[in-house]
């Protein structure tokens, strides 16, 4: 069975996409831990993170760092953190997590809620920064 983020790569169910290309996806969390929260994936889905062929790994973190320049660029931070926990969904992702303050990435938090409108606005802001 398909994970949900490869129901988003596939455009099964919508996400507000920020940054793509053949291998990887970057898509705006629908309830961040602060405004920007952006999930980071390859395509290929592939369970845990470490199982991923080094180069794939790589290229991860390459595009992770590109997207998380296009974060820092739209929402006013201090640096951009990341989160890999990979236990609530059976596919790797990075969260990336724009950073005032060490509570601004406590996963034990209230989530936010912005609204659909909110979320389509941001994800074109980031992706006008990613360069």
């Amino acid at each position: 069975m398909s994970s949900i983020f490869t129901k988003i790569i596939n455009r099964e169910i919508p996400g507000h996409i920020v940054a793509e290309d053949e291998q990887f996806i970057a898509f705006l969390d629908v309830n961040p831990l602060v405004k920007g929260h952006t999930l980071v994936v390859p395509k290929k889905e592939v369970d845990y993170i470490f199982d991923l062929p080094e180069e794939l790994l790589a290229g991860l973190n390459l595009f992770a760092k590109k997207v998380a320049a296009g974060i820092k660029a739209t929402v006013p931070c201090k640096r951009i953190g990341v989160a890999v926990v990979g236990l609530e969904v059976p596919h790797t992702h990075m969260h990336l997590v724009p950073l005032n303050q060490m509570e601004d990435i406590n996963f034990t938090k209230p989530k936010l809620s912005p609204s659909k409108a909110e979320l389509e606005q941001l994800a074109l802001q980031i992706q006008e920064n990613i360069k």
